[in-house]
């Protein structure tokens, strides 16, 4: 399972926080500069900034990150724990960021356990 997806979908409902937003921030930063801002995977982020709970916009965003394997890129994975090493120090973050894995529909399965595989 990608840590880039719940990541993001986790960051949106605490963007009020200036460290989460900083780390959010990051992990774009890092996904620009590996995938270019008008690529797919850069333009389902941004679609979904505007409709954080629509699980359509959700679904899109996994499948590009899973498509250009932006899940293995280990700058991005690296924003991407950083991210997730921020929104855990927020209150209520441990149900936000299980929501954000499992989905509220079952957009996402698994656990809850967010499991990184890096490229060899």
């Amino acid at each position: 399972m990608d840590i880039v997806t719940p990541a993001i979908i986790a960051a949106l409902s605490l963007l009020s926080q200036s460290v989460v937003k900083d780390a959010y921030d990051n992990l774009k930063t890092a996904l620009t500069n590996k995938f270019s801002k008008g690529s797919d995977l850069v333009e389902a982020v941004a679609r979904l900034e505007q409709k954080p709970d629509s699980m359509g916009r959700r679904e899109t965003l996994r499948e590009e990150v899973t498509a250009v394997y932006g899940d293995l890129d280990e700058d991005v994975i690296r924003a991407a724990e950083a991210l997730i090493e921020k929104l855990r120090a927020q209150p209520n973050a441990q149900q936000i960021i299980q929501q954000a894995v499992t989905g509220d529909q079952n957009i996402f399965s698994g656990s809850g356990d967010v499991t990184v595989h890096k490229k060899s």
